[in-house]
């Protein structure tokens, strides 16, 4: 069973969403107070995060920032506030989506499943596990795992996402739109600064040097590619 934590002060909405979370079969938890989600979030395995931005005692942008920084989990953000900044804001931290209240609540289920499935999406069967290794990035798709000089590299599941569709299609050029459809999986029109802000945390993780990096490429005037002369 998928385990969902709800991190909101509103009683009301907490209630909404776990009567439709639980009619799904998703278990949930909650928790009303920003740093004690936070705490629940660290200490925890689950499935997917519903991050309020405004809480009491820690707001949702420092608790996806801090979360960012220990672990992966999935994260949509839930907020009263529709300006740009916000949501732009809420992305480029690490957040998998984004949705403004007051929502339908058939849209926010839509979500919901839709960042699980695309979390699950890049694991293949057990019996055909892949892994892609080169120049010592190594690669484990089903264990969602990477490893550079045989040191472990957290990635947050965008930037996961990010690495694997790319490194399993070295030389293809992607456009920074291309990359937002396919990973984001929603409209995010205008929005691709938050590929741009992904994948230079993608390369600070991975690269030796920013500035002439190995992995991954940038195809001025186009968009990103992985390095396919690194497999010759």
């Amino acid at each position: 069973m998928k385990k969902i934590l709800i991190i909101e002060d509103d009683q009301e909405i907490i209630k909404l969403l776990e009567i439709h979370l639980n009619d799904l079969i998703y278990a949930t938890s909650k928790a009303t107070d920003g740093e004690v989600g936070l705490e629940m979030a660290l200490a925890n395995d689950y499935d997917l995060i519903l991050l309020d931005l405004t809480l009491p005692t820690m707001d949702g942008i420092t608790i996806c920032k801090r979360l960012r920084e220990k672990k992966n989990t999935p994260v949509i953000m839930l907020t009263a506030k529709s300006e740009e900044i916000d949501r732009v804001l809420g992305l480029e931290i690490g957040a998998d989506d984004y949705i403004t209240k007051p929502f339908s609540i058939r849209e926010l289920l839509a979500r919901v499943k839709a960042v699980i499935r695309r979390t699950n999406a890049v694991k293949p069967e057990p019996q055909n596990t892949a892994v892609i290794a080169v120049e010592g990035l190594h690669i484990d798709i089903d264990r969602r795992k990477v490893l550079l000089q045989d040191n472990r590299i957290e990635l947050s599941p965008k930037e996961f996402e990010l690495l694997v569709l790319m490194a399993s299609n070295p030389g293809r050029n992607y456009t920074r739109t291309e990359l937002l459809d396919m990973i984001w999986g929603y409209n995010f029109d205008g929005y691709e600064h938050t590929v741009n802000s992904h994948i230079n945390r993608l390369r600070a993780k991975i690269e030796s040097d920013m500035a002439n990096p190995t992995y991954i490429l940038t195809t001025w005037g186009v968009g990103y590619k992985f390095n396919e002369d690194i497999l010759l």
